[in-house]
């Protein structure tokens, strides 16, 4: 039906995207390392398990850190953070918050609540649907966004795990519903994205440069890919195929 031709994962939530050649899913679970970890701020209501997007950092609020790039060694939890303004930070997560917090400082508006510790979810992940989920998008609807526009968008201002080809603007909706095989895992499709202010930035400058929200509206909705349940783990690569079942 169509075929991966990017995988991507967030290590940080909204803070980097690293794209990876292959990962292997676990049922019930997000995606291994994605949003393992989120940025918390003054205003965070803290309380045990999954919290709502609201309650981190984020580019809706702060655009510029939409131009993070990360880099993951799962052996030693070390995350290395790049960005266009900024000298390269690696640190681990779990230790080295201030570290962190002294180089994302300027990344975000002093308007905002200030960014003030790290937290971690593993397994479930700080996702921002209500269950753990992959997210899949389509070139051909980016494609599209970019024709309404009449301008040329990286598609990682979306933030998704997983990019298909050879599927028709907007027909991934049609997956929501379904059940599809992903390489070797199983998914669930559930729903549909709703998206944010976060897709106005530019993933490699942090500038607020295009109406996508706008763009959105002129098809009649204000969403962009969709997100899935895994019901069955398994191997997924770059080139696999997805088949709905």
């Amino acid at each position: 039906m169509s075929r991966i031709t990017e995988i991507l994962r967030y290590p940080l939530k909204a803070h980097g995207r690293e794209r990876i050649a292959e990962v292997t899913l676990e049922a019930g679970n997000a995606m291994p390392w994605d949003r393992v970890w989120a940025v918390t701020h003054e205003a965070t209501r803290h309380a045990e398990g999954w919290l709502r997007c609201s309650n981190f950092t984020r580019a809706a609020k702060a655009p510029q850190i939409m131009a993070i790039t990360a880099e993951l060694s799962e052996d030693t939890g070390t995350l290395t953070l790049r960005h266009p303004q900024r000298p390269d930070l690696t640190f681990r997560p779990d230790h080295d918050t201030e570290a962190f917090l002294e180089w994302v400082r300027p990344l975000v508006p002093a308007d905002r609540a200030a960014s003030n510790g790290i937290l971690r979810l593993d397994g479930r992940g700080y996702t921002d649907s209500d269950f753990p989920s992959v997210s899949l998008s389509s070139l051909a609807s980016h494609a599209a966004v970019e024709q309404q526009l009449g301008q040329s968008l990286s598609h990682h201002r979306w933030r998704s795990n997983f990019w298909l080809e050879d599927l028709s603007a907007w027909k991934e909706f049609n997956l929501v519903g379904k059940r599809v095989s992903l390489g070797g895992a199983v998914l669930e499709v559930r729903e549909r994205i709703t998206r944010c202010r976060a897709t106005t930035a530019n993933p490699d400058t942090g500038q607020r440069d295009a109406d996508t929200l706008g763009a959105l509206d002129q098809f009649g909705h204000q969403e962009f890919g969709v997100c899935a349940y895994v019901l069955q783990g398994g191997l997924v690569r770059t080139s696999d195929r997805l088949e709905v079942l």
